[in-house]
């Protein structure tokens, strides 16, 4: 009896699997066949928990992920820098301080922070950053500072954008770029109505405008255009007329937007500054030797969030910036140098190191934004399957979205290229982690993507 009903179990596990493999052919050839994907690509992989394939279409074919590429980015960093691994805000002065006066230049420096001045973090907000900042300088015992406020921003090196991203990108807050000094996810709010600017979120340092904008719709279509270091921002585009809308860009020079910024909490603090600021970047613009960084006289070392808080809101709201420098932190920690490039190569090392063929991943950056990025569904699930065996899995774990369909799971979205990737326990306790991937389709390509994973329910 016992060898019959061994039997009988192993012969419906088999149908069951079947059934499911069954199920997910027929809805992804009926999605390709379908008039919107007359030009596009899939790449699908569905394995259980144990990573046996249970479905499979073009699955090593590489395709554009969209954020499903942070992925990759999110259990490397996890891996090797560690979940409680912190960043550094200090700041310090040269010279003396005698009755009070610094004779001397006051500095803030930092390895890169992306969190500092974030409005996502209890404690870490701009003002515990200027609490903090202001009380170090009065503990310290100066009233009045002779030289100037330096902006250190040559932690990393000085591009601040990952190649290929596009243009249309770069001003707005989704395109933020990465430098040594963050201030405020380096993003900034207008609130607009119609036409006409109403309201910035914080003043703008050193910034004039070009407005292109229209009228009409019902959404926000606009676009805003900075570059690094630019004084120049344009906005064009369409917004609905006859109701203020707020719309989010990237500020071009966040350094000098932090140094602005403190400068004048020193003002309201009583405390005299008779220089200006200057960030060391503006130095080499105009031919200057940069200064440096006292080792000595720290006032002030203010820690970031830790990692596993920041790779949650990396992952649940795809905020790119945490990927970028996290890519930079990891070229600067494993190979010693600070670039794109660099922590971009690392990325692809270390996942090859993992088994992942290097063939089915081509890294661009560290957040999906540049349509260069290329990875095959099946490289994600082996990257997924391999952070479920981690100590740090539950970390990463909880920062996948729960989405539409009630699904814990990552997506992607460019222009044309809709992606998901994520873990699933179906109503029937088995467990399945999967991606897909889809380029050039004309459609809902979110829906479409869904009501096929809806299988795995």
């Amino acid at each position: 009896m016992k060898k019959i009903f061994v039997v009988l179990s192993l012969s419906v596990q088999i149908v069951s699997a079947q059934n499911i493999e069954q199920k997910l052919d027929k809805v992804t050839k009926d999605l390709m066949d379908s008039s919107g994907a007359v030009s596009s690509s899939l790449s699908f992989y569905v394995s259980d928990d144990n990573g046996n394939l249970i479905y499979e279409y073009q699955g090593s074919k590489g395709l554009s992920t969209a954020s499903t590429q942070k992925i990759f980015t999110a259990g490397a960093a996890l891996e090797i820098l560690g979940k409680s691994y912190t960043y550094t805000t200090t700041s310090s002065y040269s010279g003396s301080i005698s009755n009070g006066i610094l004779n001397g230049n006051l500095f803030i420096t930092s390895n890169g922070d992306p969190t500092l001045g974030s409005w996502r973090y209890d404690a870490y907000k701009p003002e515990n950053f200027k609490n903090k900042f202001i009380e170090a300088v009065k503990n310290s015992g100066i009233t009045k500072i002779s030289g100037d406020l330096i902006i250190d921003d040559s932690y990393f090196d000085h591009q601040t954008i990952p190649g290929g991203w596009p243009w249309d990108d770069l001003g707005n807050y989704y395109g933020a770029g990465v430098w040594g000094i963050n201030w405020r996810e380096n993003q900034f709010d207008i609130n607009i109505n119609g036409t006409k600017f109403k309201s910035f979120s914080y003043p703008l340092e050193g910034v004039k405008w070009l407005n292109d904008l229209k009228t009409g719709g019902s959404s926000d279509q606009s676009l805003i255009f900075t570059a690094p270091h630019s004084n120049v921002a344009l906005i064009n585009g369409m917004l609905p007329g006859g109701k203020t809308v707020t719309v989010s860009g990237a500020v071009p020079n966040p350094p000098l937007q932090l140094g602005v910024e403190a400068k004048q909490w020193l003002k309201e603090a009583g405390i005299d500054i008779s220089g200006t600021v200057v960030t060391q970047s503006q130095l080499e613009i105009e031919g200057k030797q940069t200064l440096e960084v006292p080792a000595n006289n720290i006032i002030l070392k203010y820690q970031s969030p830790t990692l596993d808080k920041i790779v949650y809101w990396f992952l649940r709201k795809s905020v790119n910036l945490y990927g970028e420098t996290i890519i930079k932190t990891l070229g600067k920690e494993k190979k010693g140098n600070a670039s794109f490039k660099s922590g971009v190569s690392y990325l692809k090392e270390f996942w090859k190191s993992k088994g992942i063929n290097p063939n089915m991943i081509n890294f661009a950056d560290g957040s999906g934004l540049s349509p260069q990025n290329y990875a095959a569904a099946k490289a994600e699930v082996q990257a997924l399957l391999y952070a479920k065996k981690q100590p740090w899995f539950e970390t990463y774990y909880d920062g996948f979205p729960v989405q539409e369909n009630g699904m814990k799971m990552k997506s992607g979205t460019m222009r044309d290229t809709k992606s998901f990737a994520g873990y699933h326990t179906a109503k029937d306790g088995k467990k399945y982690v999967f991606s897909i991937i889809i380029n050039n389709y004309q459609g809902s390509g979110s829906a479409e993507l869904q009501k096929i994973l809806n299988v795995l329910k």
